[in-house]
């Protein structure tokens, strides 16, 4: 091992030694940030530092992180997924829990694909860490609902107005459609009764519209006419004993949305795709640095 320097004191028996190694580290955790929230490319370290890009490519790749500290306490929880690459071919995404109020990720897993499982192990790992959960604001994949419903569970109104728009289209043609997607936007705006009356008001001028059934000319079967539009509505009612979790318990001020994280992952994806072509192994490094240095954690240096 290369020593710079050693320093001996009289008053102990003790012996420091500043290594070389050290020194490698420290620059190299320096430059290691400088890529990812500086935003910097191999190229760009390349040029300021005078060394190749494989150079610091391989001595990013011996960073060691340091795990997860916890400070538990009561938190309104934030959960989502987010995924990486395109679906044709090896898509992998993260889990990540989030407490919303302190902006700062709680637990996350690399996934290959999003299942209820994953969102059990977190919730498990939360509490036997000491966390108490006051709320979960959480999107419409399946089981989630179920998964954390042994406390207050907020359905994403971001994510219900996103379900309504894939049935019903961002401009819809038919008058029911855009009456629909005019209901929708009153969520978040209007207490639950009155919602409710609205929407059970729009069911009862359209109910002959959207019971229209259409004939199979070879089978004979009929079907409905405005399948999107009974499938848009159905999703509303499903989720609407969820949307209004946050008026039920209005002194917890529970979150109506996951954009927390939402936005927290646009972040992520931007970075990402400065630094295109990275492998997984790596990415993962990136992205766990990233979710390591939320709120409270410092960067690091």
């Amino acid at each position: 091992m290369c020593v710079d320097k050693v320093i001996h004191y009289k008053d102990c028996k003790t012996k420091f030694e500043i290594t070389q190694k050290t020194a490698k580290t420290r620059r190299t955790e320096k430059l290691w940030n400088r890529y990812i929230f500086g935003k910097q490319t191999l190229r760009e370290l390349s040029e300021q530092t005078g060394r190749s890009k494989l150079s610091i490519r391989n001595n990013f790749q011996l960073i060691k992180l340091p795990n997860k500290k916890h400070n538990p306490r009561s938190i309104h929880l934030v959960v989502d997924s987010s995924f990486f690459g395109k679906k044709d071919t090896q898509q992998w995404g993260v889990v990540v829990f989030r407490d919303t109020l302190k902006k700062e990720n709680l637990w996350w897993r690399f996934i290959n694909e999003e299942k209820v499982s994953h969102y059990q192990k977190g919730l498990k790992f939360l509490e036997e860490k000491g966390y108490e959960i006051l709320s979960t604001t959480c999107d419409g994949f399946r089981g989630l609902v179920k998964t954390f419903d042994n406390h207050p569970v907020q359905f994403c109104h971001f994510h219900q107005k996103q379900i309504m728009r894939r049935y019903v289209t961002k401009n819809p043609r038919l008058v029911a459609g855009i009456e629909l997607k005019e209901v929708v936007e009153m969520l978040g705006e209007l207490p639950e009764i009155e919602f409710r009356e609205y929407l059970t008001a729009y069911i009862n001028h359209h109910r002959d519209f959207l019971n229209e059934q259409t004939v199979e000319p070879f089978t004979g079967k009929k079907s409905y006419t405005h399948k999107r539009l009974r499938s848009a509505i159905r999703s509303l009612q499903t989720n609407l004993p969820n949307l209004f979790t946050y008026e039920k318990y209005s002194n917890r001020k529970i979150p109506t949305t996951t954009n927390s994280l939402e936005s927290h992952f646009s972040h992520i994806k931007d970075i990402v795709r400065i630094h295109r072509g990275l492998k997984r192994k790596m990415k993962e490094k990136l992205l766990k640095t990233i979710l390591l240095n939320s709120s409270i954690v410092k960067k690091i240096s």
